[in-house]
């Protein structure tokens, strides 16, 4: 941003500006953005913390069957997501059908309080999850959208710090008002329901209802970020100028033109290299209990091990975004799964040590933050702005089953080998997909001119 002059007489031409050029500070929209997000977690996670012990020690409900209900409702909304990216695209109206998500999310928190059999608690959560599906890629587009592309992975870095600030706090007011309220399970429901129409109300009153100007632009100039796609390639300018008419408005959204995002080549490898990560990327909670049988910590310790996470993603996760914008986003991104695979290593032969949990912990919440924010800023680089919320579904729905499906082999491993066996299998994938990711996301080569054929001498 350059300041004008204003003490310069009537008439005469302002000096130049020779001050160095400062970031423009984070949208009012990401930060409004950032503000439901951190309201609706603290919700969400009072239910999540809860939900374990209510369902198997309330309702009797088995091990086996929680595992099963969670993979079914989590499955549910990476599914919901494409659903989520394409409406909000056709519409023109990201902050509708987020706001549809987040209102379904919100509507689902109270139903809690009349549903005391298994049968209903799972449409309830599978609703849950389908308004979370549904807001994902519309959210995750309007940070893009009001975002300049040299700034992105610092604006998701704000995004995801706040929102993990609402995960922190969540398990935090669960467990106050369990140890101070007599119906205990019905309180923390009642509570979660009233924060998250709070968090509705913030949405719609303070997000603005504008997605930005989606028409095409032309091509910028490579920055830094040419490694991972932040200056649109010709292929991805063509496509977006041959979806939009001449006139203002651009032409509605077919399905047909968000099927051919996969044929854009930088989108295509991002979605590759992320479902091949997210096959070798074992589930929290299997760390977490990994990490408590190497270490032997208390099971009245094991609540917390989740915070030890979130709370290192949330020092580092605007840090590790702006790092991203600098230096390129395929180098963070590669480097939090090196980190990942830091941590499996130390889970297998690290000796059993006091530090030992903190260290494994810390490069847990390392990894988060240097991959959860920085993808959806390198698929916004790669995507048309009209097509930008499906773009990020795309790839957050191929994440996502990918990690469903690492949960799976990863537990029937465990059962079949033992936990070390199971967790050297899952490093040895990881090692080799994120080698294949590095080859997969290199720069391009730059372009050869081709000697003119008219030009006789050497120049």
């Amino acid at each position: 941003m350059y300041l004008a002059d204003r003490s310069a007489p009537a008439g005469a031409k302002p000096a130049p500006d020779r001050r160095p050029v400062r970031a423009a500070a984070v949208a009012p929209t990401v930060l409004a953005l950032g503000t439901v997000s951190l309201i609706t977690d603290i919700s969400s996670e009072m239910v999540t913390a809860v939900l374990p012990l209510y369902l198997i020690a309330g309702l009797g409900l088995s091990p086996l069957g929680f595992g099963a209900l969670d993979g079914v409702y989590n499955g549910v909304s990476a599914l919901v997501q494409l659903t989520g990216g394409h409406l909000a695209d056709r519409v023109r109206n990201h902050k509708l059908i987020a706001g549809i998500g987040y209102g379904l999310s919100a509507l689902c928190k109270p139903l809690l309080l009349f549903a005391h059999s298994l049968g209903p608690i799972s449409v309830i959560l599978t609703l849950e999850r389908t308004g979370k599906g549904l807001r994902t890629a519309p959210r995750d587009a309007l940070i893009s959208l009001s975002t300049p592309p040299e700034l992105q992975g610092r604006a998701f870095g704000v995004h995801r710090a706040m929102d993990t600030t609402g995960a922190l706090l969540g398990p935090l007011a669960a467990f106050l008002i369990l140890s101070v309220a007599v119906d205990g399970y019905d309180a923390v429901f009642g509570v979660s329901a009233c924060v998250a129409a709070l968090g509705v109300v913030v949405l719609m009153l303070f997000v603005p209802s504008g997605d930005g100007d989606t028409r095409p632009r032309p091509p910028r100039p490579r920055t830094a970020d040419a490694d991972d796609g932040a200056a649109a390639s010709s292929s991805v300018a063509a496509t977006a100028a041959a979806a939009v008419p001449a006139a203002d408005r651009p032409a509605p959204v077919r399905l047909r033109d968000a099927l051919g995002l996969l044929r854009l080549p930088r989108l295509r490898n991002l979605a590759i290299c992320a479902v091949l990560l997210g096959l070798t990327t074992v589930s929290d909670a299997f760390v977490y209990l990994l990490l408590q049988r190497r270490t032997g910590i208390g099971d009245q310790w094991f609540p917390l091990l989740p915070l030890g996470t979130a709370a290192v993603f949330l020092l580092l996760a605007v840090p590790a975004g702006a790092l991203a914008d600098r230096i390129g986003r395929r180098t963070v991104f590669l480097t939090g799964h090196a980190l990942l695979l830091a941590g499996y290593a130390l889970l297998l032969w690290a000796p059993d040590r006091p530090a030992l949990p903190y260290l494994v912990l810390a490069l847990h919440g390392m990894f988060y933050a240097a991959t959860d924010g920085v993808l959806p800023a390198a698929v916004a680089a790669t995507v048309p702005a009209e097509l930008r919320a499906t773009g990020l579904a795309l790839v957050g729905t191929g994440q996502a089953l990918a990690r469903f499906g690492c949960s799976l082999a990863f537990g029937a491993a465990w059962t079949l080998w033992g936990t070390g066996p199971a967790l050297a299998a899952a490093a040895a994938g990881l090692l080799c997909c994120a080698a294949v990711a590095g080859f997969v996301l290199r720069p391009a080569a730059p372009a050869v001119p081709l000697p003119d054929p008219n030009r006789t001498g050497s120049p």
